[in-house]
């Protein structure tokens, strides 16, 4: 397993990071517990989490793990989340202090710990002001309750506007963004990812393989005939997962994913998964397995490396397709100098 730091910080983790969406649901307690195991024993640190997972159960999950293993909660790194409904009350959702207080705390109980590595806020929330959220940061760190605190699902103005006002505050900086982004899924490399290349944040995409489209149990002449695992209707999956291009283009992508694969040896989904992880800014894409044997089989590319013809072929079929301005050649033109002077 191979390591990298989180972020901008100086703390290690693992290149693959363990999510746990599944743990509770599709995965009952003793496979969620054989995950655990294996990813550690694989050299796995970093283990994702929110407490809107099954309820809350993922975390319980993971805390009893925890409590069976001594002194393994100073050996992973664990990451949580908090915005989405936890009660069903008007501030039992959301980034504001009352709700924040409350959802932390919840998460440091079903976790079983006195400290989380990482705190996320799962969502931008724009009824909250950033300094609200920032200043619960500050203090909860403070407090001892957290160590670091992340962002989910932010856009570009957002990690910018976040990171601004913590430097001119003196509060604590996120240090990473959980992101959708894979081969289907591109668009963060717009202003995403420069923001957090200018801050200094890290990537942990979620869906690394595009909700299962692509680990190739699909193809052009197969239909997927069940819901995928973010409960999008089949009918539609590619759609959503091919950021609404083209059918024909998402089957192209597809196809130059097995044909690496089938020249590399690797499989359709540790191709992706090798692929994605060596993005920049990349930290560590987070594996969503429902069996043991899912994750064995990423865990098989911790530190597999694509050469420089498959990255290549990859990033050129995957590329998207953007309108003339203010993203394609005319909007570049617009944005960029040669450094000479004159006309």
């Amino acid at each position: 397993m191979e390591y990298r730091t989180m972020g901008s910080t100086g703390v290690s983790v693992s290149r693959l990071c363990l999510g746990t969406m599944t743990f509770g649901k599709e995965t009952d307690e003793r496979g969620a517990h054989a995950q655990l195991d294996a990813f550690v024993e694989a050299g796995g640190t970093f283990i994702d989490t929110a407490d809107v997972y099954n309820g809350g159960v993922s975390e319980e999950i993971i805390g009893r793990w925890l409590g069976q293993k001594d002194g393994r909660a100073d050996e992973v790194v664990i990451a949580t989340k908090g915005r989405f409904p936890t009660g069903q009350h008007p501030n039992g959702v959301g980034l504001s202090r009352k709700h924040l207080t409350s959802a932390l705390d919840a998460s440091l109980r079903r976790l079983g710990v006195d400290t989380i590595d990482l705190y996320q806020v799962h969502a931008f929330d724009p009824f909250t002001p950033l300094d609200e959220v920032l200043r619960f940061m500050d203090d909860a760190m403070r407090q001892g309750k957290i160590h670091y605190f992340g962002l989910s699902n932010f856009i570009g103005w957002q990690i910018a506007a976040i990171s601004e006002l913590a430097g001119a505050s003196g509060m604590v900086h996120p240090v990473l963004l959980q992101p959708q982004y894979n081969l289907l899924t591109r668009y963060i490399e717009l202003e995403i990812v420069p923001a957090c290349e200018q801050y200094g944040i890290g990537l942990i995409p979620w869906s690394p393989l595009g909700g299962g489209w692509l680990t190739g149990k699909y193809s052009r002449e197969q239909a997927p005939t069940g819901a995928t695992r973010l409960g999008e209707d089949p009918k539609r999956g590619m759609e959503n997962y091919a950021d609404k291009q083209s059918d024909d283009k998402a089957w192209d992508i597809l196809d130059v994913v097995r044909r690496v694969a089938d020249e590399t040896g690797l499989t359709m989904a540790q191709v992706a998964l090798a692929w994605v992880a060596d993005r920049p800014m990349v930290t560590a894409p987070i594996l969503g397995n429902r069996t043991t044997e899912q994750l064995d089989e990423a865990l098989k590319m911790a530190d597999v490396h694509l050469d420089e013809a498959h990255t290549k072929a990859l990033d050129e079929v995957s590329r998207p397709v953007l309108p003339d301005y203010p993203y394609g050649e005319r909007g570049v033109g617009q944005r960029s100098r040669e450094l000479s002077f004159g006309r």
